[in-house]
């Protein structure tokens, strides 16, 4: 059965430290509902009530399009190794980008924003935990490099020219490309 809480507890923050992936969820208010898996070094906890999460460039940017029309967004995180827990963090999104007055004070909780589309602030208004018997378990090896490695090469101006010729629109026809470079431009 699951538990509901009004804001993170500590357990829930020290199980979110040791995850290496988390998922994301949006919705517009029609349309195609995304959920995303995460990884990279690209998740903070700011205190009970937020977290932080640095989006990387992708194949798409469906998140900002649906941010963008409706800021609900949920989070989750899956035990892979040891206890079984699936925990949920939902709540109302607002995306930051480059050009953004707070971008610089959270951008610098991360090390490395190669390729940095947008950060996400999550204020949470409900937290859910519960067994997650059914997920089977997973061994961690090692983080992937591709990503890294390719914004690396692409350089600014290339992941740029990227964001222009690939991310046009959402599937449900938002025009990302302007919400990815909007705000760039500062």
């Amino acid at each position: 059965m699951g538990k509901q809480f009004s804001a993170m507890i500590p357990p829930h923050v020290e199980f979110i430290e040791q995850q290496q992936m988390f998922f994301v969820a949006t919705a517009a208010p029609s349309g195609k509902v995304n959920l995303s898996p995460k990884g990279m070094d690209s998740f903070r906890v700011l205190n009970k009530h937020q977290v932080v999460w640095l989006n990387y460039t992708g194949s798409g940017n469906e998140t900002a399009a649906h941010v963008s029309q409706d800021p609900r967004m949920t989070i989750m995180f899956c035990a892979f190794e040891g206890k079984p827990v699936i925990l949920r963090l939902y709540g109302q999104a607002t995306a930051i980008h480059r050009g953004d007055e707070c971008w610089q004070s959270y951008s610098q909780l991360f090390s490395n924003l190669n390729g940095a589309r947008q950060l996400y602030l999550l204020d949470i208004d409900m937290v859910q935990s519960s067994c997650g018997m059914s997920v089977p378990f997973y061994d961690y090896v090692a983080p992937r490099e591709e990503l890294s490695q390719w914004a690396d090469k692409q350089g600014e101006k290339g992941i740029e020219q990227y964001w222009a010729k690939k991310n046009q629109q959402s599937l449900d026809g938002v025009d990302t490309h302007i919400l990815a470079l909007s705000k760039i431009t500062d």
